[in-house]
């Protein structure tokens, strides 16, 4: 079982991560549904409930050399597996984000707060 995981920290997987409670990692190309389920339980302590994997094919650039000779090559693809996890559990990727945006509503609050104060 040599599955690497690493978290996708982008805007669309906090969102997932917020609404659907579903976790999107980055992982090996050989690994399957069963090893990442398994990874994922042993090391954050929680339960996967699904499991789905996406292949994202690598893009084809170009780049040129000197005299406007063209190099075609190939970037990586990329292997992902959106974990859902049992309700009322969570990981802590973005918990530095959410601590963010409670103390940004507070501060909103406060100075919505003050400014009604200053109108009376």
């Amino acid at each position: 079982m040599n599955v690497l995981l690493k978290p996708r920290m982008t805007e669309k997987t906090y969102a997932l991560a917020l609404t659907q409670n579903t976790y999107v990692f980055d992982v090996v190309g050989d690994s399957n549904k069963i090893d990442i389920a398994k990874l994922v339980q042993s090391t954050y302590n929680v339960t996967p409930t699904e499991v789905r994997i996406a292949i994202i094919k690598g893009k084809t650039k170009r780049s040129y050399r000197k005299g406007g000779k063209a190099i075609y090559g190939k970037r990586n693809d990329i292997k992902k597996a959106f974990v859902r996890i049992k309700d009322g559990e969570s990981l802590p990727f973005f918990a530095e984000v959410q601590a963010a945006e409670e103390k940004e509503k507070k501060a909103e609050e406060k100075a919505a707060k003050k400014a009604k104060k200053e109108n009376k």
